[in-house]
């Protein structure tokens, strides 16, 4: 019979488990080791320095907290085209493939509505509240938005970078 061929294992269950492959513990990123540096598209031009990225992310996450936030290419795209809103408009600068936003800079020089793309999509998402990464946003503020004096100086730094055509 079989329980003859295959006796009982007389050990504990506990001692018979497989240690488990994955730590229980977070891994960290030691200090010595850089992180990996991001890829962004060569047609990601005006590109934000640092310091304006923080000012774009703050502002990004104010807008949200105030509703006049718009995300994602079909959402910008219907709110510039069709419902002509004016405000600042964000992109990343790491979208693959690149066609998704091609349209995207086109769409707001034709509107006069001025654009800046940052280096992450992660970023991006995670300044506007979302699970996703995102790779268009649309900073739409109504007149009396209580934050319209820190909106201005960004928008006057945006157009300052914004490509000039002769």
């Amino acid at each position: 019979t079989i329980a003859t061929k295959y006796p009982r294992n007389p050990r504990p269950v506990s001692s018979r488990l497989v240690p488990s492959r994955y730590p229980r513990f977070h891994i960290t990123m030691s200090e010595s080791a850089a992180p990996a540096k991001l890829l962004v598209s060569p047609i990601a031009q005006p590109l934000a320095s640092e310091k304006l990225e923080k000012k774009l992310f703050r502002l990004v996450k104010k807008a949200k907290k105030d509703k006049c936030l718009r995300r994602g290419v079909k959402e910008v795209v219907k709110f510039v085209h069709k419902k002509k809103e004016k405000g600042i408009c964000v992109i990343a600068g790491d979208i693959s493939p690149i066609d998704v936003i091609t349209h995207v800079p086109i769409l707001c020089e034709d509107n006069d509505i001025p654009y800046i793309y940052v280096r992450s999509k992660f970023e991006l998402g995670l300044a506007s509240e979302t699970k996703r990464p995102t790779s268009v946003v649309l900073i739409a503020p109504p007149a009396d938005w209580k934050y319209s004096d820190k909106f201005t100086e960004v928008l006057t730094t945006v157009k300052d970078k914004a490509p000039k055509f002769n």
